[in-house]
């Protein structure tokens, strides 16, 4: 991707500008990326050990903590490290590289939760074709299109930002780099090959969303058909956490960047960028007893072991 540019590294946006302000941010952000990291990374452990999580349901979850897994690491270690060492320093291919994992990843993300609403709908509207339709194929060619989705995406964003000429300076006003910010510091008038990529993300985004919706739809008119209370609860309790996760999702990202106020784009930022990948992980397993269950196992088994080396150690 070559730029006339003469910069090789780019200036985010500090979280404060005092040491002890930005010690805080660090502890804040510590906090939270580890909670992500023990989060995803407990779900995912979990569904790869325990069989009886070999399910479409959690197969998709998996991907998910995945791209969250991803998605926070891509942003928060940088943030993290420039509030230690006092810089806001970061390099050209850095920046390039965070556009495309940030554009890869969130697009991906919603790409899949879309595939789960598929999942939910096929599981309540239609019970006895589930092993038939969610078979292992179909759901590995599902989590392939989502991945590929947010690829193609990914490199349709980085290629069109980066080719254009930056002459207004290396101040991203973010804590990191966003493809708005970034084309701010743009001078060219050639809008047009960025605009076609905004409406390919805004049609691919809304296709998902619509679908989501029809989907939920149809599964909240088969649950009212089932004749028990207990049926109805049961399948309400599937669909919550993916129907809250997907709220979530669509309330932290819809917001658009301000042209006013960094403040208020830094606080935006943050939510969509750093809350939803913590806080899924919370989400998903706070009403599901298998996935409890198994999260227990995968405890008290990385106690146990870590109780027997350090047994074996002492000896």
């Amino acid at each position: 991707m070559s730029n006339s540019s003469s910069f090789n590294e780019f200036l985010l946006l500090p979280f404060a500008d005092t040491q002890e302000l930005q010690l805080l941010h660090f502890s804040l952000f510590l906090g939270i990326y580890l909670a992500a990291l023990l989060g995803n990374g407990l779900i995912i452990t979990a569904v790869a050990c325990d069989h009886r999580l070999h399910t479409p349901m959690y197969y998709f979850l998996l991907n998910l903590s995945l791209l969250d897994l991803g998605a926070i690491s891509t942003t928060v270690p940088k943030s993290m490290a420039n509030s230690l060492r006092d810089t806001r320093t970061i390099s050209y291919s850095g920046c390039a590289a965070q556009v495309f994992l940030i554009s890869f990843l969130f697009t991906g993300e919603f790409s899949v939760l879309t595939v789960m609403a598929y999942d939910r709908f096929v599981a309540i509207s239609k019970p006895l074709h589930y092993g038939t339709i969610m078979g292992s194929r179909a759901c590995a060619k599902m989590a392939a299109a989502a991945w590929a989705s947010g690829f193609l995406n990914a490199l349709l964003h980085t290629g069109n930002t980066f080719s254009l000429p930056l002459c207004k300076g290396n101040v991203v006003e973010q804590f990191f780099c966003d493809v708005p910010q970034i084309l701010k510091l743009s001078c060219s008038d050639s809008y047009l090959r960025v605009v076609w990529a905004v409406v390919i993300t805004l049609c691919l985004a809304f296709g998902c969303f619509v679908f989501i919706v029809l989907s939920y739809v149809q599964i909240f008119t088969a649950v009212l058909r089932i004749p028990s209370e207990q049926g109805r609860h049961k399948a309400f309790s599937m669909c919550l956490p993916h129907l809250t996760v997907v709220s979530l999702f669509l309330s932290t990202g819809i917001f658009p960047p301000s042209l006013s106020s960094p403040a208020l784009d830094l606080v935006v930022a943050v939510l969509y960028s750093v809350v939803p990948p913590a806080v899924n992980p919370l989400i998903y397993s706070m009403r599901n007893k298998e996935l409890k269950d198994a999260l227990r196992k995968v405890i008290s088994w990385t106690f146990f072991s870590s109780g027997n080396i350090a047994f074996a150690l002492h000896k």
